[in-house]
């Protein structure tokens, strides 16, 4: 399941450090190049709307397998097309079904015990974040070896095994949620104001993923630009060193099996603040300011991935039984969050650079710390009310 959920949302990020020569293949102007990464995000945010809430309604190992092999079937028509248009249908497709790992993901934790669901999620989701981090670097890689197209045929066969094992290898699993289609979408949307936890993990997971879109789009603009000079091809084995992050995923599950996921995700915004203290100094380039920059990366990913796990997995305790629409909803808010990231991150570089980044980066931290401390003093209050009342009782 953790393999299925990388190789499912990679085909979202291997046209990154490829657009360049896609739109010199094609024949593509440098805007209808880049708008190949925009269909793909619009794809994702569609299918976190639409396809995830229907775990809750259909039987989830069906609806995991057809939603690989469509991604494999997609993945073809991106891997073949001889112009724009066709190319701009096939990744917006792909986009959309990649959305399988939102639907393993929630049905990993339910096939998990309450006492390892962490640890569960923690795994699955490393999966994920290499899928991501990895994503760039395989795709450099292997256009080197065999032209663009390559690695998008090779992800397509992959998903298509993908798509057999879990058939193979998984239970059928349903929980109808009794809800018509329509309805279902309705009640994703009314989860926000029945649930705070969601409310206040959302919240998190968007200011999180913000700040972590941020550093990824600037980085490169950094290491590209003057201060190092660095070809894109090296730029892309940067995915090795945040992955290296992406361990924390499986650490910080297991915390919160113990009953840590709150004291863990007050660590990791911490974390989030501190590393754009050695992201800020490593912008000047030279020996010193590059170790300072690839510290702050990892100690960025790891508390990244840290936030993320203790949020999902709390939120999945709140109803077992709607943990589809739940993820999507908390999935989409994080996308969201994602997608203003890099979008602020692109305006603020060309005012301040790669400092400004670094303040806008502290800033996003800087709240996702603001909001933690308000729910745990909420936390501790109503824990006092609890304990008084008791006494009171007593």
């Amino acid at each position: 399941m953790s393999v299925a959920t990388g190789l499912s949302v990679a085909g979202n990020y291997f046209a990154q450090p490829l657009l360049d020569v896609i739109g010199r293949d094609l024949h593509l102007s440098a805007g209808t190049a880049a708008l190949v990464v925009t269909v793909a995000q619009t794809g994702y945010g569609l299918g976190l709307l639409l396809l995830v809430p229907l775990g809750d309604l259909l039987e989830r190992r069906r609806l995991a397998v057809v939603l690989c092999a469509l991604t494999a079937a997609f993945l073809t028509v991106t891997a073949s097309a001889p112009n724009g248009a066709l190319l701009l249908v096939g990744t917006a497709l792909t986009g959309l079904t990649s959305v399988a790992a939102q639907v393993v993901m929630p049905f990993a934790a339910t096939l998990s015990a309450p006492a390892e669901r962490g640890r569960t999620v923690g795994t699955v989701m490393t999966g994920l974040l290499l899928g991501i981090l990895l994503a760039r670097t395989a795709a450099g890689l292997l256009a080197e070896l065999g032209g663009w197209r390559t690695v998008y045929w090779v992800n397509a066969a992959l998903m298509l095994l993908m798509a057999v094992l879990l058939r193979l290898r998984l239970p059928a699993l349903r929980t109808d949620a009794g809800l018509r289609y329509p309805a279902l979408l309705r009640s994703t949307l009314a989860l926000f104001a029945q649930e705070p936890v969601l409310r206040r993990r959302a919240l998190l997971g968007a200011l999180t993923f913000a700040g972590f879109s941020t550093l990824w789009t600037a980085v490169v603009f950094l290491l590209s630009g003057p201060a190092y000079g660095w070809q894109e091809s090296t730029i892309g084995l940067l995915g090795l060193v945040g992955a290296a992050g992406s361990l924390a995923a499986t650490a910080a599950g297991r915390l919160a099996d113990r009953g840590l996921a709150h004291r863990v995700t007050g660590v990791g915004a911490c974390l989030l603040l501190a590393s754009w203290g050695l992201l800020a100094a490593g912008g000047t380039g030279g020996a010193w300011s590059l170790v300072a920059l690839l510290a702050g990366v990892i100690v960025l990913d790891l508390a990244a991935h840290a936030v993320h796990v203790t949020n999902q997995n709390l939120i999945y305790a709140v109803r077992p039984e709607a943990r589809n629409r739940l993820n999507s909803a908390y999935m989409t808010n994080y996308f969201t969050g994602g997608a203003a990231g890099s979008a602020l991150t692109s305006a603020v570089w060309g005012l301040g650079g790669w400092g400004g980044v670094c303040a806008l980066g502290a800033g996003m931290a800087g709240a996702v710390v603001v909001v933690w401390a308000a729910e745990w003093a909420q936390r501790v209050r109503a824990a006092r009310a609890a304990a008084g009342s008791s006494g009171v009782g007593g």
